[in-house]
Parts: structure tokens; sequence; C-alpha cells
């Protein structure tokens, strides 16, 4: 199982509208993308560090995404 790298938020939030999410309304520090196709929603904490690992985890659970499909995108392909 490949080691997830740090990822800042923007680099999820281009994965996600990558991906079909949009920005379906914001809540105090925390944008909630939605995907109508899969009725997913992904919820994006907009600070300027990199997400915890557990963050980005579970993030990723909640959109139905994996770690590999992640590292893909991060690495170009």
């Amino acid at each position: 199982m490949p080691k997830l790298p740090a990822v800042k938020p923007r680099q999820i939030i281009r994965f996600l509208e990558q991906n079909g999410f949009v920005l379906d309304h914001t809540s105090g520090s925390h944008f909630i993308f939605f995907n109508a196709v899969s009725r997913r929603r992904a919820v994006v904490p907009q600070h300027n560090r990199d997400m915890p690992k557990g963050t980005l985890m579970s993030l990723l659970r909640e959109a139905g995404f994996t770690r590999e499909g992640l590292i893909d995108f991060l690495a170009g392909k």
C-alpha cells in the first residue's frame, strides 16, 4: 500500500472537482462538495497547512475514492 504524501486542501479540492464534485456550500472554514451522480459528499477543511493523514483518509472514504486514485492524480497520471 503506497504511503500518502503531504497534501494541501487546494490539491484535494482540485481532485474532487476533476472527479465530478461541485461546491455545494461552506460552513465556517469547511467547504462541502457534492457529487450529483454518486450522491456522495466530501467536507474539506480550508486551512493553509497540510491535511492530517487520518482526515485525508476519512475524506477519501467519504467521497468514495482510494488512496491509489489520489496518488495517481498527484503524480499526473
